[in-house]
């Protein structure tokens, strides 16, 4: 086998990660990375490569741990340098193709490797980390053995429900609730403020929520018939927690400002009436990085960009997590 060449050692770093911004956000992946101070080493179209230990990243759809720049002679070299990286069945990879992609395609089918698919809601997702490389040339991969998200490059990808849900933005809680595994559990209450049409109170019930639903528009008719839906034709913003009660649970898909969403949580948080949060921070342009960054650091906080979520993120308040 060749010598196998570390990026560690070619760019003289400690460690080297690798950030993969989402599709059309690659500008804001890099003003992230740039406003906490991470050193920016290589950029090969939407993956950067970067010194230092990984960092909680929002703008990173998937994370690439301990990248290395690896030498290889020929396909079958290229496979056992990534079974070699594997551990003892020679790991789960996929290939990011930045080029060469036939005869990337051609080494992973040489090597135990995960198949892009589709999933059912709350479908088991695997729990186990996977590899990745991508070919730099016909003779040099960048690899990662381990990487943030089970399924290739952080996407999950459904089987949509093309009948019952009256918008597509149903999806983001599909992901959060499959993928990340944050979920109500049947007969909690639960609030959804902005809720027309409905997508996330049509989610939320079809879990077991007992779900009050807010919005100063009416809901589609085929949700407001729903069982265990108690909709309040109001404005999100001048409902107060005392008119609704103790909560598990508090959602938000609403259209607006990102600093009138962080004003609207505060207040919610203050009640002491809410227990857990996932809201949609919504941007204009620019992305709003300040006040993004001011919801991160509310305890029990953490703040992930779904694969379905597009100029926005999705924040998440844990009562475990404070």
């Amino acid at each position: 086998m060749p010598p196998m060449v570390s990026i560690l050692v070619i760019m003289g770093q400690s460690k080297c990660t690798g950030y993969l911004a989402p599709v059309d956000f690659t500008t804001d992946l890099q003003t992230e990375l740039s406003l906490r101070g991470i050193t920016v080493l290589e950029t090969h179209g939407r993956l950067f490569l970067c010194e230092g230990e990984p960092q909680d990243v929002v703008f990173a759809q998937d994370t690439w741990y301990d990248v290395e720049k690896v030498e290889y002679a020929s396909i079958n070299n290229a496979a056992e340098a990534l079974r070699a990286r594997g551990g003892e069945k020679g790991g789960r990879w996929s290939h990011y193709s930045l080029n060469n992609h036939r005869r990337g395609e051609l080494i992973l089918e040489k090597v135990p490797s995960v198949k892009i698919k589709k999933y059912n809601f709350l479908d088991p997702v695997p729990s186990t980390s996977i590899g990745v490389f991508a070919l730099l040339s016909e003779s040099l991969m960048l690899v990662s053995a381990r990487t943030k998200c089970p399924l290739p490059f952080g996407e999950i990808h459904f089987n949509e429900d093309k009948i019952n849900p009256p918008s597509r933005a149903y999806l983001k809680l599909w992901e959060l609730f499959t993928l990340y595994k944050i979920k109500p559990n049947p007969g909690e209450r639960a609030i959804d403020v902005g809720s027309c049409p409905g997508g996330w109170t049509w989610v939320l019930q079809t879990v077991g929520c007992q779900v009050v639903s807010v919005d100063k528009a009416p809901l589609d008719p085929k949700i407001a018939a729903l069982p265990n839906i108690d909709f309040r034709q109001e404005s999100a913003f001048g409902l107060r927690p005392q008119h609704i009660g103790k909560l598990d649970w508090f959602f938000s898909d609403i259209i607006c400002y990102p600093d009138k969403l962080h004003e609207l949580v505060l207040r919610w948080i203050e009640s002491g009436l809410v227990d857990n949060f996932a809201c949609t921070i919504k941007f204009q342009q620019p992305t709003d990085f300040e006040t993004m960054f001011k919801m991160q650091q509310i305890p029990g906080s953490q703040i992930v960009h779904l694969s379905c979520n597009k100029h926005e993120v999705t924040w998440v308040n844990l009562k475990s997590l404070r």
